[in-house]
């Protein structure tokens, strides 16, 4: 079995943080976001990977290469335009021999991706999708299955009156090769729009996988910053990934208080007086003197200037945050963004 990964995004939804950094890399707690996914992968036993790419492909390309280093093999299809997810599985269909598992490529998951293909086996119907129970089902595709799991109706992001339940398309599926047949060669083509509500039309076998363990997508700057909470709250695992090397950190313990959730790459340097709680601070960070960090995620190269305050932020590479400044919750800055002295966001 192999697996597809689509990670064509151009992350619109996430700007500007995806402005520079394509989504399916996006540091998340310092590791590029498709490690994740690539690890998740190999746990499940499969190998071969396939990673669809359309915005930026050479930046992702350069970190995988040919995934030797990281014990799978790796592959690539690349489109000039995206063609949506099931267009994006068409474009590999020279790749593709045999049943698949196919991701989207901003679901962080600890969903043993194992228990879904002996799922999908077992039963064997023509696709498989995993879904998950969220609050709020109205961004996402409504899943609705009868008691053995078959899907009765699919429908992608409904108005909130339309809503019938709470069970949504998690953005993994298993799809038999016959799926390929389904999608026209050409155009834009998805999943969620136009092949499994066909398929269901049609009477073909579609099974839903409900899966209960930590799911989360990174499309949005709220949803990236709530999937950094999971991994500091240990309801995902950090992946298997290379360990590069990295400066020491610089800090008197004595005199900062960081909390045992916060996780800080190599070469930050942090001056006294300095509070960071539940924060992720990317590599060579800076901060000064009596400045608060909380919920936020800070990427790699940014100074924090004396008694600055941060919280639930997000901030890209090498910003600049002046002395006495305020960002409240919400506040999200691209790269190299400067926050004048005792400004509020």
């Amino acid at each position: 079995m192999k697996a597809l990964i689509l990670a064509g995004g151009k992350g619109a939804h996430l700007r500007p943080l995806a402005l520079q950094t394509p989504k399916p890399i996006v540091p998340l707690a310092n590791i590029p976001f498709l490690f994740f996914q690539i690890d998740r992968i190999k746990r499940a036993g499969i190998t071969e990977i396939i990673l669809s790419l359309s915005y930026q492909p050479r930046k992702i390309m350069d970190i995988f290469g040919d995934g030797t280093q990281y014990g799978v093999i790796i592959r690539y299809t690349h489109e000039e335009e995206p063609r949506g997810t099931a267009g994006a599985f068409k474009a590999a269909e020279n790749l593709i021999d045999d049943t698949t598992l196919v991701l989207n490529g901003d679901v962080l998951t600890d969903t043993d991706l194992r228990e879904v293909i002996q799922y999908h086996r077992g039963l064997g119907p023509e696709a498989t999708i995993v879904t998950a129970r969220v609050m709020n089902p109205a961004g996402y595709g409504l899943v609705e299955a009868d008691a053995e799991g078959r899907v009765l109706s699919f429908t992608e992001k409904p108005a909130e009156d339309d809503v019938t339940g709470d069970t949504i398309n998690a953005g993994i599926y298993v799809l038999e090769p016959s799926v390929l047949g389904r999608i026209q060669p050409t155009g834009p083509q998805s999943f969620e729009r136009e092949i499994f509500p066909a398929m269901l039309h049609e009477g073909a076998r579609v099974q839903a996988f409900l899966t209960r363990a930590y799911w989360q997508d990174i499309g949005s700057p709220a949803k990236y910053l709530e999937a950094h909470f999971g991994i500091m709250s240990g309801r995902v695992k950090l992946p298997a990934h290379p360990q590069r090397a990295c400066p020491p950190n610089s800090w008197e313990k004595e005199q900062v208080s960081i909390d045992r959730f916060s996780i800080l790459d190599g070469g930050c340097v942090i001056k006294p007086g300095v509070v960071i709680e539940n924060s992720v601070l990317g590599e060579d960070c800076r901060v000064e003197e009596g400045a608060l960090i909380r919920d936020s995620v800070i990427w790699s190269g940014t100074r924090i200037k004396p008694h600055a305050q941060i919280q639930r932020s997000i901030l890209g590479r090498q910003c600049h945050v002046g002395e006495g400044a305020r960002l409240r919750s919400g506040t999200v800055l691209g790269d190299k963004s400067i926050v004048s002295d005792y400004s509020i966001v």
